[in-house]
């Protein structure tokens, strides 16, 4: 009976080893390898907040429980044999690659951070390619997905499957109510007065975000875009107008204003616009807030008719500026020389850089600012004759001081502050050199400007348009401040350098004739708190377009102008 028993056993074991592991062994290790492993930057962070030492391990060891729990719970529920190994490992990796940018930048995994991964192009995951980068992913991932490729989950009916994957995810989550209830004062207050740890918690960071971001915009996927001035029309001025307005918006990115000469930096890194503020005619203002942290979400939100407030900071619903422009009967177009338009230009003409073959301006798939500037006149002669007489808004994009590898962004001879940071590691260069890098892209983003308004001043010399520009930068940038670096830090407590941003504009005397906006009313209102909000109506206000989705109070020109007509 024994001898027959021990057979019956010793199959079954046999079997079970073929077959694979149970499901609690293949997830509670893994759990705590990701909970371990995985968080380095959020133990890291939450160690580095100080405190007495009783205090430090409660924290750690209460937090440390509940991610292995909730991770456990997570697991538990993928823990089918056909779906646990491909969904675990794309968990593992997501967890590495988390960890380096969390480490090596101080950026916190959020829907938006998300967005902006999700829409980046080839030549930004070129920029953030680095030894670093692999050797945290084979640090952090290596292990795991050796554990979890070595042997498959056992294979089981459906029914008993389902019972064992429930009874593991009921007892994470019993551990992570317990834990919850012995720690809630300690945790409660860690994540009330730092609540960007929420962000760091790999890999339910991501699983958190991708939720959110499917959540909000995969329904846009089949939503049509709500009309916005859909009673757009030209006014009074362009009935007898002598010559058509022609205005460009440069669309500037990680431009912060700490860094910007004319807000009082100390290093000349805005000689130029100096130069043209010296003659009069061009205005910085100083105090201009982003809409957003990122790309994805200032620039949609700067051609909004929404606030921040209002929405303008969400998935675009409405129409933009320019859709109101081209509806009036402008002519609009934009140029791009980054990673796109987020969805702006989509319904008016636009071009990119891609494909353009500048020798000294354009090389790898990569252009310099100044590459949009080549073949303007031809590119404005091109557009829609009728509407080109009556006026054109033309937008351009810049790469401008975009990150990390921020000396890739300037010619070799637009290089004055040396040396600089030649790494994509931005924590490998000293503070210096990193600095000296961010200068010089912020110094050639100077002279684009200054390219830009020489050929708009030749236009309004030659007699072809009253002509104007208005810079604003997308948002800022960190460059180390508090462990920080790049953007993307979600915007309710995102550091002053990620949110303020500079923004000038200029009038051609025919344009301030036309308008009546003086260049001496607007410096007088310079340092004016002004935030992307103001741009929707203040371009509207500037080109004379009736409709309204208008609102003068936010006219940042129209203290300083005639009535409109």
């Amino acid at each position: 009976m024994l001898l027959s028993s021990g057979l019956v056993f010793a199959r079954r074991l046999r079997a079970g080893l073929v077959l694979g592991r149970g499901p609690w062994r293949a997830v509670w290790p893994l759990a705590l390898w990701l909970a371990v492993v995985g968080n380095v930057p959020l133990w890291q962070r939450v160690a580095a907040l100080g405190g007495s030492q009783g205090q430090l391990w409660v924290l750690l060891a209460g937090l440390g429980l509940l991610v292995w729990g909730g991770t456990g719970v997570l697991l538990s529920l993928l823990a089918w044999p056909r779906v646990y190994r491909p969904v675990a490992s794309l968990l593992v990796l997501v967890a590495a690659f988390n960890t380096h940018f969390m480490w090596q930048y101080g950026a916190v995994i959020d829907p938006t951070m998300l967005a902006n991964v999700v829409h980046t192009d080839a030549r930004e995951v070129r920029d953030l390619l680095s030894f670093s980068l692999l050797f945290t992913v084979l640090l952090v991932a290596g292990v795991p997905l050796w554990w979890i490729w070595r042997q498959p989950l056992r294979t089981r009916r459906w029914l008993a499957q389902t019972g064992r994957n429930a009874g593991g995810a009921v007892l994470g989550l019993l551990g992570v109510v317990l834990i919850t209830l012995l720690t809630y004062q300690s945790l409660a207050s860690l994540m009330r007065n730092h609540k960007s740890l929420r962000y760091m918690i790999n890999p339910l960071n991501s699983v958190y975000a991708a939720t959110r971001l499917a959540a909000d915009q995969l329904p846009q996927q089949v939503r049509t875009l709500q009309p916005v001035g859909e009673d757009a029309h030209l006014g009074a001025r362009y009935a007898q107008q002598a010559r058509p307005p022609l205005l460009v918006l440069v669309v500037g990115e990680t431009a912060r204003a700490q860094n910007w000469g004319l807000d009082g930096y100390a290093r000349p890194t805005t000689p130029a616009l100096a130069r043209w503020q010296a003659q009069g005619d061009l205005v910085n203002f100083s105090q201009v807030q982003s809409c957003g942290t990122n790309t994805q979400v200032s620039v949609p939100c700067l051609f909004s008719p929404l606030t921040r407030a209002e929405g303008g900071d969400k998935t675009a619903e409405h129409e933009s500026l320019l859709d109101v422009l081209q509806r009036a009967g402008l002519a609009v177009l934009w140029l791009d020389n980054q990673s796109g338009c987020k969805g702006v230009c989509e319904r008016v003409p636009n071009a990119s850089t891609r494909e353009r073959q500048l020798p000294g301006l354009c090389e790898g798939g990569e252009c310099f600012d100044e590459a949009m500037l080549h073949g303007l006149d031809d590119r404005i002669a091109a557009l829609d004759p009728q509407r080109r007489a009556r006026g054109v808004v033309l937008v351009l994009h810049q790469m401008g001081s975009h990150g990390p590898a921020y000396f890739k962004r300037t010619p070799p001879s637009r290089k004055p502050f040396q040396p600089e940071c030649t790494s994509n590691t931005l924590s490998d260069c000293a503070a210096a050199d990193l600095v000296n890098a961010y200068d010089n892209t912020v110094a050639y983003t100077d002279h684009f400007l200054d390219q830009t308004l020489t050929w708009l001043q030749q236009r309004a010399a030659a007699g072809a348009n009253d002509t104007g520009l208005i810079y604003l930068s997308d948002h800022g940038e960190s460059l180390g401040e508090n462990g920080l670096y790049l953007h993307g830090v979600p915007y309710a407590f995102a550091p002053q350098q990620q949110t303020h941003v500079p923004m000038v504009a200029w009038l051609s005397p025919g344009l301030q004739q036309r308008t009546g906006v003086r260049a001496d009313c607007l410096r007088a209102r310079a340092d004016q708190a002004l935030s992307h909000d103001h741009l929707f109506h203040s371009v509207l206000g500037l080109m004379g377009v009736s409709t309204q989705a208008y609102q003068p109070a936010l006219d940042l020109f129209g203290p300083c102008a005639t009535p409109r007509g």
